[in-house]
């Protein structure tokens, strides 16, 4: 019975400081231009304790914070990056839909003056407004008809280079029985130069629009392969995947769940970058000689055949699909970069 007495008296001495401590606090608290009347009716019994409430402490937790939409909010306040975006779809969609807008001519059909002879190099006027090649077609149509076949073969290749780099990264890097076997494979390939590698299954096979897609996707997987296993290795061990291997989670759903939404930064970028350098390689191969046929057009074929004018006035047909080939290059880049930079969660507000 003493022991609750004595109890009650601590409880009760220690209600008395903190009643003096909140007057203390409230009068340190109140500004300068106070009477004392006022001051003196601020007293400690005016006040009350607030209640606990769980749903309340549940509404100011609650974030409704989302990954891409603010990985999307941030690339779009880049206004650089969001013009070229904008630009380029543009590019894009006209080149789709060229063929079918009035007044379009074909791009392998070759134009006569009345008189017979061919309309060759002309320079660009209100008729012809890239002007005309060397055998007398419209450069115009032959740049758009080459940009959307360029396109077409780099949005092949780097899809396939997505799909084959990010499926043999993942197993590269975190199943361990394959890391010896894969490291031997991308050392030997690796250690070939790409343009051999380009040169001799384009010289092998026939040259054409697949051969060139076959060649460019036996090496273009090896950047996209290195770069997520080296992410892998990073992350592999961390404790949450430790975690769900003790819970007995399948390998798939570890690397395809816990360990790739950390690389979106990687592959968006090295996405980006796929695209201009397989057009560099087109351009590289029909420079070779073992690029498209000179009968279809291309970025490759135009700038081939624009290299040879470039000491003539017909320069021009050099300057536009060289034009086109930088645009796209440059645009890519920086959409990628800003994208990558964008996905990072240290970045989002």
């Amino acid at each position: 019975m003493s022991k609750l007495f004595k109890k009650g008296a601590v409880m009760e001495k220690a209600a008395e400081g903190m009643a003096d401590q909140l007057e203390q606090a409230l009068k340190n608290s109140l500004p300068d231009d106070l009477t004392p009347e006022q001051t003196a009716e601020l007293t400690p019994d005016r006040f009350e304790f607030a209640e606990f409430d769980d749903t309340l402490a549940e509404k100011t937790g609650y974030s409704s914070y989302s990954y891409w939409r603010s990985t999307f909010r941030a690339f779009w306040n880049n206004k650089l990056a969001r013009f070229l975006l904008i630009a380029l779809l543009l590019l894009i969609l006209f080149t789709v839909i060229q063929p079918h807008l009035p007044g379009q001519r074909p791009p392998a059909q070759i134009y006569d003056f009345p008189d017979g002879t061919v309309m060759r190099n002309l320079q660009p006027s209100k008729e012809f407004w890239f002007g005309t090649n060397a055998v007398g077609q419209d450069l115009r149509s032959r740049v758009w008809s080459g940009t959307r076949m360029s396109l077409f073969i780099a949005l092949i290749v780097a899809i396939s280079d997505n799909v084959i780099g990010i499926t043999i990264g993942i197993l590269w890097g975190y199943v361990r029985k394959l890391d010896a076997l894969l490291t031997e494979v991308y050392n030997i390939i690796d250690n070939i130069p790409r343009t051999i590698i380009l040169i001799l299954i384009s010289y092998i096979l026939r040259p054409g629009m697949w051969t060139m897609i076959i060649s460019m996707c036996c090496v273009g997987w090896l950047g996209m392969a290195r770069f997520i296993r080296n992410q892998i290795l990073m992350i592999r061990d961390r404790d949450y995947n430790l975690a769900s291997r003790c819970l007995g989670t399948s390998t798939r759903k570890i690397m395809f769940r816990n360990l790739l939404p950390y690389m979106v930064s990687v592959i968006m970028l090295q996405t980006a970058l796929a695209i201009p350098s397989v057009i560099s390689d087109e351009v590289f191969l029909t420079y070779c000689g073992l690029g498209m046929p000179k009968n279809i057009a291309s970025l490759g074929n135009l700038v081939e055949e624009g290299r040879k004018m470039m000491m003539t006035s017909s320069r021009y047909q050099l300057i536009f699909p060289a034009l086109v080939v930088t645009f796209i290059t440059v645009s890519f880049y920086l959409i990628g970069n800003t994208f990558a930079d964008a996905s990072d969660p240290r970045n989002h507000v």
